[in-house]
């Protein structure tokens, strides 16, 4: 029995670059500063691996994909799955980051397709991918990213 998909779409605007959106997606040492972790990958080519893995000091790898389509820096195409998942092929969704120019901006569409309905990665896109996009605009803009791990305090 197929299980019911579905996806989550997000767009932002950023006073940015398209070139450095697009490094702020595929470089490791930019996306740990808005993050909290890694994004890993030798080349960011079509078929290469890509890793996302913490920037603490255990380095444990949190989700794995492949690149699927790579046209920098309008377009990044990767498939996405729990490190412990990563051998089940239904395991594994997509996300697709577009980036356009907008006036002096950037626009920059995501859209994680593949997702099945009700499931933890269902969840954890749906809470976890406006944060993580906020952080982003924030550091591009500021140079200071969101704490996306802060919780709030007890009263």
């Amino acid at each position: 029995m197929t299980k019911e998909k579905t996806r989550f779409v997000y767009v932002t605007y950023i006073v940015s670059t398209p070139e450095k959106v697009f490094e702020a997606i595929t470089k490791p040492d930019v996306t740990r500063r808005y993050w909290g972790h890694e994004n890993v990958s030798d080349d960011w080519r079509p078929g290469s691996r890509w890793q996302h893995v913490s920037a603490s000091e255990t380095r444990k790898v949190q989700l794995v994909g492949e690149v699927i389509e790579s046209s920098p820096p309008s377009r990044l195409v990767i498939s996405w799955a729990n490190e412990s998942e990563a051998q089940d092929p239904e395991a594994y969704s997509r996300v697709t980051f577009d980036i356009e120019p907008y006036e002096e901006m950037v626009k920059l569409t995501v859209t994680h397709d593949d997702l099945v309905i009700g499931s933890g990665m269902e969840t954890g896109v749906t809470k976890g991918w406006p944060i993580v996009l906020s952080s982003m605009k924030s550091y591009l803009e500021t140079g200071r990213g969101l704490d996306v791990f802060a919780k709030p305090k007890a009263a």
